[in-house]
Parts: structure tokens; C-alpha cells; sequence
């Protein structure tokens, strides 16, 4: 018995430390022929978690996984014991990399501590995107890259349900007469069915954190925002012209551990059909 606890702690041990990437292809005919192969890699829920000192091994994997750009997609501190510090530098290293985007979570939305660390992010070279539209170039074309902050920066709890039509507002302003391919960056995968509706091609998510602790089967858990049965939990989901790529994040919050549930770094190439 006393063997079974060992390799049972041992494993959920390795399952919280052992960085993993995540590979996933999103192919469109929309995706402009210059951006084929256009690698993004996506880091979530950091939750002020280290791996190795200073993220040495985190900052390797995602230099090794060779990004064109980094998106960050919210959740960078941790709201309940906030070190900027290890936020900071990860930024820092983050930038020297490849060009790195980031956009607000709800913990950042929690953080006293937020102005500050937007200010050192900036500072620091890091694009921080609060319901801003930008335009990428590769080979004279062009695709738009959307960020909207965190909706807890404006409605706490959403009681009455507006959240989606707020969101829904602030796409159709970012969009504006955009024709072209567009990548959203939101915390918030639970609004997967807004996005469809402003006619977001790509969706960068996180927040559930694989629906943790995911410890029976694939969909259990109680992720925040969707309940006890989670529909968007981790990996890719589709829905007509849209994709959304949900990570499980990287680090941990109030649950404090993983099982059966590994931290990733997402690396999401597109191609054009």
C-alpha cells in the first residue's frame, strides 16, 4: 500500500513539473499565403509558477519550440500570493525570444498590483493589448491580432448575464471593416460561442486550466465560468469558420496541484490551403 502512495506522489509529482509542448495545426484558406508556417506559441495561467530558476526551463522549451510571436493569454500572476517579480522576468526573457503579446485575466483583474506590472510589462517590450486590434506583417500580407482585457476589469460575476453582449460590442468595434484573417487573444474560452458569432477566425484561450484536476476522465473538474461539466476545457474546438485553442496553462492557483494534467506550452502553426 505504503509503494502504491509513493508512486501515486511521485507521479503527480513529474505531472506538475514536466513541461510538455503542445503542437496543433490550424490550415484555412483565409490564412494569407505568406503566413503559412507562422509558428505562435501560447503560454496561460503562469500563476507566478517557476520552473527551473528564473524559468530557465520554461524559457528553453519555448525558445526551442522556435515562435514567430508569443501570445500570453492572461493569468501571468497570481492574484492570492502576486509576485510581479517572477512575472517580470519571465517577460523580460520572454521578449528576447520573439515578439510577445500579452492580454489581462481575471487575477490580474484581482490585483492591486496590476498598474504597476502593466507599466513594467510595457517597459519591459511586451505588447499588452486591452481591447486594442494590431496588424501583423509577414511578406507585404497581413493578418489583425485582437486582445481583449479580462471582462472582470468591468463586471464582477456577470450576475445578469451581460457579459456576452459586452464582449460581443467590443469585437464588433475591434473588427470594425475588417476583411482579413483575425487572431483573438481572451481569457475567456466560455464566450467560444460570441467569438463564432463576431467571426473570429483563431481564438487564443486558457482560464480552466484543463479543467483541473481533471483526475477521473477528460471532462471532469469544475472549471470557473462553465460549471461542473466543462464543454471547453483544453485543446482545440471548432465551430464553422472558427477555431479556439484552450490551453491547460502552466501553472496553479487556488487548487494547488495537477494530475493527470500536464503544464504546456501550446505551439499552434498555421498553414494556408
Amino acid at each position: 500500500m505504503l509503494q502504491c502512495v509513493n508512486i501515486l506522489v511521485a507521479w503527480t509529482v513529474w505531472g506538475n513539473t514536466a513541461l510538455m509542448v503542445s503542437t496543433i495545426s490550424i490550415s484555412s484558406s483565409r490564412i494569407p499565403a505568406a503566413f503559412s508556417g507562422f509558428r505562435i506559441a501560447q503560454i496561460s495561467d503562469l500563476h507566478n509558477a517557476e520552473f527551473g530558476k528564473n524559468n530557465a526551463e520554461l524559457l528553453k522549451l519555448l525558445s526551442e519550440s522556435r515562435p514567430d510571436i508569443i501570445v500570453i493569454t492572461g493569468d501571468l500572476i497570481d492574484a492570492n500570493h502576486t509576485d510581479v517579480g517572477i512575472a517580470l522576468g519571465f517577460a523580460q526573457e520572454s521578449v528576447r525570444i520573439a515578439p510577445t503579446y500579452y492580454v489581462t485575466g481575471n487575477h490580474e483583474a484581482a490585483s492591486p498590483q496590476y498598474d504597476a506590472l502593466q507599466d513594467w510589462l510595457e517597459d519591459a517590450g511586451v505588447i499588452v493589448l486591452e481591447d486594442e486590434a494590431i496588424s501583423l506583417e509577414r511578406g507585404g500580407e497581413t493578418i489583425a491580432l485582437l486582445g481583449l482585457a479580462d471582462p472582470d476589469f468591468t463586471v464582477k460575476g456577470d450576475m445578469f448575464g451581460e457579459i456576452p453582449a459586452m464582449v460581443s460590442t467590443k469585437l464588433k468595434n475591434l473588427i470594425g471593416d475588417e476583411s482579413g484573417y483575425t487572431i483573438l487573444l481572451s481569457h475567456r474560452p466560455e464566450l467560444f460561442e460570441t467569438y463564432v458569432d463576431g467571426g473570429i477566425d483563431l481564438v487564443f484561450s486558457g482560464h480552466v486550466h484543463g479543467a483541473v484536476p481533471a483526475a477521473v476522465y477528460r471532462r471532469g473538474g469544475c472549471p470557473p465560468n462553465q460549471g461542473l461539466f466543462p464543454k471547453y476545457d483544453a485543446g482545440l474546438y471548432t465551430d464553422g469558420g472558427t477555431s479556439m485553442v484552450v490551453s491547460r496553462g502552466i501553472g496553479n492557483s487556488i487548487i494547488p496541484f495537477r494530475f493527470n494534467n500536464r503544464p504546456e506550452i501550446v505551439l499552434v502553426e498555421l498553414n494556408a490551403k
